[in-house]
């Protein structure tokens, strides 16, 4: 199983929009794909149980409640068959909490806005992401998603600089699109509306999942560990996407 981590401690960068596209998408190629929401507002979770029930499976986890008649452990575990599990974490985290929730991570991707406080919140979020011990390794699995991106606008060249300063891959670039608005509506992700609709859109999550592919590839990647997820010392409570619909 791998594991995929949204994170930007700022809020309104995107990271439900990502998190549960990036879900969708993982679900749509055949992943056995559980959706973990860390969030205390639990948009992920609402959005899941819009989602209609011939789409492709995804199993919620309900990371923002707690259940004193469960251990944390089985409350974070996703299904045993799960193949991908996405975490939309919450905003806020302090250097102890990126730390806790990116641990054990495949993959992090952290989306940016253009504006100036957007951009001054990432090089704090970047920065304490990869300070500390084996930060190499852990900056190979960082890629950065420049979100809702108007071209030739002082904000989109604004990102450009920012992001020309890291060595983090910019992974996709995406469209300040309604198509998003109009699949969080419904509980679909982009790759479930028509082609003609999401096409455009559609472009930039293939240099995502390309990414993902070729980072899951690469002979670099680092050694499993046991999953281990904890923000804040907040208990998860689990639930499958067909108990929702009972």
């Amino acid at each position: 199983m791998r594991k995929i981590v949204i994170i930007n401690s700022k809020g309104g960068s995107g990271k439900t929009t990502i998190s549960v596209n990036l879900a969708a998408a993982l679900a749509a190629r055949g992943e056995r794909t559980a959706l973990l929401d860390l969030d205390p507002q639990g948009s992920s979770i609402r959005w899941l149980k819009q989602r209609p029930t011939e789409l492709p499976c995804i199993t919620g986890i309900a990371g923002f409640r707690s259940d004193s008649n469960l251990t944390r452990s089985f409350q974070l575990a996703p299904p045993a068959d799960t193949t991908a599990l996405v975490l939309d974490t919450p905003a806020g985290l302090d250097r102890r909490g990126l730390e806790a929730a990116t641990r054990g991570a495949d993959a992090i991707l952290m989306p940016v806005m253009s504006s100036d406080i957007d951009i001054h919140a990432a090089t704090h979020c970047i920065a304490d992401l990869l300070l500390g011990s084996k930060t190499e390794s852990r900056a190979k699995r960082v890629g950065i998603i420049a979100n809702r991106v108007k071209p030739n606008t002082r904000g989109g060249k604004r990102l450009k600089r920012f992001l020309e300063n890291f060595d983090i891959p910019v992974v996709a670039t995406l469209r300040d699109s309604v198509n998003y608005t109009r699949s969080a509506e419904t509980g679909q992700g982009l790759v479930d509306l028509p082609l003609w609709q999401a096409q455009k859109d559609l472009w930039a999550w293939d240099g995502i999942m390309d990414w993902l592919n070729a980072l899951q590839q690469s002979p670099s990647k680092p050694a499993k560990k046991p999953l281990r997820v904890g923000v804040g010392g907040a208990v998860r409570l689990a639930f499958s996407r067909s108990s929702s619909h009972s």
